[in-house]
C-alpha cells in the first residue's frame, strides 16, 4: 500500500499526471503549437462573425472578442511550454481571450464543441499540406515530361519479368512514369475534395438548438461544402484515411522508379548518369559516384508509405464516434507522410531535371538484342500467311539454335531462318534478307508501333502533350485553389478590423 501512496505522489493529486503528461499531453501540446494554432485562430474568427451575422451575439460583444482575437500573442503562445495549467492549447487560448475581451469572450464557444471545431482545424492543416505536396508532385511531373521530350527518338530495351523484352524509348519508358504520377496526383485532388469539408456547426455531434449558419462558417473559410450530417462530421475518419491511401500509393510507385534509377546508374546498366550535386563520394574508394540522392529518396519514400499505412491501422477497429484515436495522435502520422511526399518530389525533380541518359550505350544494346524477334514474328504473319503461334514456334526455334552457337542477333541469316521454317512448317520462306534486316531492326520496331500508347515518336509526342495539358490544368487549379484559401483567410482579418472602425 505504501508503494501505490509514494507512487501516486510522484504522478501528482490531480490532473494530468507526471507520465500522462510527459507520454500524450506535452507533446501533443508541442504539435498543436506548430501546426494548429493559426487554423484554431481562423476557425475562432470564422464563428464569431457567423454567431455576429446571425444575430447570436451584440456588436459590442463581438467588437471585444474581435479586438482579443487580432490582439492574440500567437508567438508568445508558440514559444510557450506544456505546463499543465491548461489541458491543451485550446482552453490556453480560450484563457487568453477571456483574459483579453472579459467574460463576453466565453459565448464564443456558443453553438460549439471541440468535437466539431477540432475535426475543421485538422482538415484546415491537412488541405493545406495536400496542395504543397500537389505542388511538388506537379513540378516532378513536368520534369518528366521535359525529359521524356528529349528522349523521343533515344532507344532503350524494355524489362518484364527483369528480362530483356522489346526495343522501346526512354521516352515512352518516362511517360509511362510520369502517367502512373498523374494518377497519384488525380488521386490526391479527389482526396482534397473530400478533405476540404466543414464539420462546423455539428457541434458534439448532433448540432445545436441555436440558430447558426453552418454554411456560413464554410464559406468564411473556405471550405467546399459542409458535411451534411452532424453525427459523420464529427465521426467519420475516411477523410485522412483517403489522403493515407493516396499517398501510400504516391510513395510506392516512386519509390518502383526510384529504384531502377539506382539499378540504371550501375556501370553494369550505365544507362543513366546521376548529376554531380547529388552524388556524394567514398572515404576510402577515390573512383566511387554515389547516388545516395536517389537512395534517399527511395527511403524517404518507404517512410512515408509507413507513416500512412500508420494512419489507416491507426483507424482500423476504433468505434464510429468521436475518438481521440482518429484526432491528436493519429494526425501527426498524415502531416509527415504528406511532408515527406511534398520534399521527395522536390528532390526527385531536380535530380530529373539534370540525369544524363547514355544514348549510345542503350541504343548499342537494343541493336545487339533479341529483344527485336517479336516484329520478325509479325512479320512472318503479314508476309507468308502463318498463324501468330506457328511464326513464334518458328523464331522461337531459330533463337534457341541461335543461342546455343553463341550468335548475335545480327548473326542471324535467312538460311538459317528457312532451316528453323523447315522443321516447323515443312517449308522454306520467301523473306529475302533486307526483310530480316529490316525485321530485327529496333528502330523499325518501335516505329511500327504508332497504335495509341506505343513507342512510336510521334505518337508519343503526342501523348507528351496530353500530359502536359493535364499538368497545366492541374498546376492552375492548385495555384488558383491556394491563393483563394489564402484571400479567404485574409478576409476574416479584414472583416473584423472593419467592426472595430465601425
Amino acid at each position: 500500500m505504501k508503494d501505490v501512496q509514494e507512487r501516486g505522489a510522484e504522478e501528482g493529486t490531480r490532473f494530468p499526471g507526471k507520465t500522462y503528461a510527459e507520454v500524450v499531453l506535452e507533446p501533443a501540446y508541442d504539435q498543436a503549437k506548430k501546426e494548429l494554432l493559426d487554423p484554431m485562430i481562423a476557425v475562432n474568427k470564422a464563428h464569431l462573425i457567423m454567431l455576429y451575422e446571425q444575430g447570436l451575439v451584440t456588436k459590442r460583444d463581438a467588437q471585444a472578442i474581435a479586438r482579443a482575437l487580432l490582439e492574440l500573442n500567437t508567438e508568445k503562445l508558440r514559444s510557450n511550454r506544456y505546463t499543465g495549467r491548461f489541458e491543451d492549447l485550446f482552453f490556453e487560448v480560450e484563457h487568453e481571450l477571456l483574459a483579453l475581451a472579459g467574460e463576453v469572450a466565453g459565448n464564443l464557444h456558443l453553438a460549439r464543441s471541440r468535437n466539431d471545431m477540432g475535426i475543421a482545424i485538422y482538415r484546415l492543416v491537412l488541405r493545406g499540406k495536400l496542395l504543397a505536396a500537389l505542388n511538388s508532385a506537379l513540378a516532378l511531373q513536368e520534369r518528366l515530361i521535359g525529359l521524356a521530350r528529349a528522349h523521343t527518338d533515344t532507344l532503350m530495351i524494355g524489362y518484364t519479368h527483369t528480362q530483356q523484352a522489346q526495343p522501346t524509348t526512354v521516352a515512352h519508358y518516362i511517360a509511362a512514369v510520369s502517367d502512373s504520377l498523374g494518377r497519384d496526383i488525380r488521386r490526391l485532388r479527389a482526396a482534397y475534395a473530400n478533405c476540404n469539408r466543414s464539420s462546423l456547426g455539428a457541434a458534439a455531434l448532433t448540432t445545436s438548438g441555436f440558430a447558426i449558419s453552418r454554411e456560413r462558417t464554410a464559406e468564411l473559410l473556405g471550405f467546399d461544402e459542409v458535411i451534411a450530417n452532424a453525427y459523420d462530421a464529427v465521426s467519420g475518419a475516411d477523410y485522412v484515411g483517403e489522403i493515407a491511401a493516396a499517398v501510400s500509393l504516391a510513395a510506392l510507385n516512386l519509390g518502383r522508379f526510384a529504384q531502377e534509377l539506382l539499378l540504371w546508374g550501375t556501370q553494369e546498366f550505365s544507362a543513366v548518369r546521376v548529376a554531380a550535386p547529388y552524388v556524394q563520394i567514398s572515404s576510402i574508394m577515390p573512383q566511387k559516384r554515389n547516388p545516395v540522392s536517389v537512395e534517399h529518396v527511395r527511403s524517404l519514400l518507404s517512410s512515408c508509405a509507413g507513416d500512412a499505412a500508420t494512419v489507416l491501422t491507426m483507424i482500423h477497429n476504433t468505434p464510429f464516434g468521436d475518438i481521440v484515436d482518429t484526432e491528436d495522435d493519429l494526425q501527426p502520422y498524415a502531416w509527415r507522410s504528406l511532408h515527406t511526399l511534398e520534399a521527395v518530389c522536390r528532390l526527385l525533380a531536380r535530380i530529373i531535371e539534370t540525369l544524363e541518359v547514355n544514348r549510345d550505350v542503350l541504343r548499342k544494346r537494343a541493336e545487339a538484342s533479341f529483344a527485336t524477334v517479336t516484329e520478325l514474328a509479325d512479320t512472318l504473319v503479314r508476309k507468308e500467311g502463318l498463324t501468330f503461334r506457328t511464326a513464334h514456334t518458328v523464331v522461337a526455334a531459330l533463337v534457341q539454335k541461335a543461342d546455343a552457337a553463341g550468335l548475335t542477333v545480327r548473326e542471324l541469316t535467312v538460311e538459317m531462318l528457312n532451316e528453323a521454317a523447315l522443321k516447323v512448317v515443312g517449308r522454306p520462306l520467301g523473306l529475302s534478307g533486307d526483310e530480316l534486316g529490316q525485321a530485327l531492326d529496333p528502330w523499325h520496331f518501335v516505329a511500327v508501333r504508332s497504335l495509341p500508347g506505343g513507342p512510336n515518336p510521334q505518337e508519343v509526342a503526342r501523348a507528351l502533350s496530353v500530359q502536359a495539358a493535364g499538368q497545366a490544368e492541374a498546376y492552375e487549379w492548385t495555384r488558383s485553389t491556394r491563393a483563394a484559401l489564402e484571400r479567404k483567410l485574409k478576409e476574416l482579418d479584414l472583416i473584423l478590423a472593419e467592426w472595430l472602425r465601425s
